[in-house]
């Protein structure tokens, strides 16, 4: 993420960079850039990833199919990954994360023990098109229940909605996440690449495209990439720390 600060309620230009592809694209969430990005990697290298790990911003259905069907290996986490592991979030009964479910018969139990049942379905697309199916189970009871204060805001009975679909890929991801070659691959991803973006912005003081239009922005990026990837390659090459070597050439 480069330059997220709000200054005089004005949001800033906002850009991810990834490192791998060459390719500029617009986009308003990071969710929508994973399968691109991975697609990209395999048409420009020829073959394509077993493993893949990042972060909440990537956790969506649409990603944990895209690997699911691509036979890859995802230590992606989801929202609230952490958050759920917390124990307020464990012993909030009247979250419905933490409602009992009977898979068999298709309902859910409230905190009073009244049963939840299916209601309908709905279907949300995400900004790439992708279709989700969402569940809609309401209480039919919830009129004078003592709890009804804590359990919901709105008035009437309490509607929940659920995305079996994505809870299952969340299961999958938290196995994987928290197993030992899982808990590996996350105390690494904040160290490799982040590094590298970390030299980008701290370093070399490139935090703004200093252009504007796709085009002049695409040779903006890309030229700062073959100053990198040269900058890393003479200090390996002359054997000398790669912040001297960026300090004694000028790549024009």
């Amino acid at each position: 993420m480069v330059d997220r600060i709000v200054r005089s309620m004005d949001i800033n230009p906002l850009m991810d960079t990834y490192a791998g592809t060459g390719e500029l694209r617009e986009y308003e969430n990071s969710l929508v850039t994973f399968k691109p990005f991975l697609d990209k990697y395999r048409k420009r290298h020829g073959k394509q990833s077993k493993c893949v790990t990042a972060d909440s911003g990537y956790g969506s259905e649409e990603n944990y199919e895209y690997m699911e069907m691509e036979e890859m290996v995802g230590y992606v986490k989801y929202n609230w990954f952490h958050k759920e592991q917390h124990k307020p979030f464990k012993e909030d009964v009247f979250n419905q994360a933490n409602f009992y479910y009977n898979k068999d018969e298709d309902y859910y139990v409230c905190p009073m023990g009244q049963h939840i049942n299916p209601c309908g379905q709905r279907q949300t697309k995400s900004d790439s098109s992708y279709a989700s199916v969402i569940s809609l189970y309401r209480a039919q009871r919830c009129e004078g229940c003592p709890l009804g204060g804590l359990c919901k805001k709105a008035n009437g009975n309490r509607t929940i909605y659920v995305n079996h679909k994505l809870n299952a890929y969340k299961k999958e991801a938290f196995l994987l996440l928290t197993s030992e070659e899982g808990m590996k691959h996350r105390s690494q991803r904040p160290i490799e690449p982040e590094a590298a973006f970390g030299q980008m912005k701290a370093d070399m003081h490139y935090k703004r495209f200093r252009h504007f239009g796709k085009d002049k922005v695409y040779m903006d990026i890309g030229l700062f990439g073959i100053g990198f990837n040269l900058k890393k390659y003479l200090g390996i090459k002359l054997n000398l720390d790669s912040f001297t070597v960026w300090d004694n050439y000028a790549l024009l």
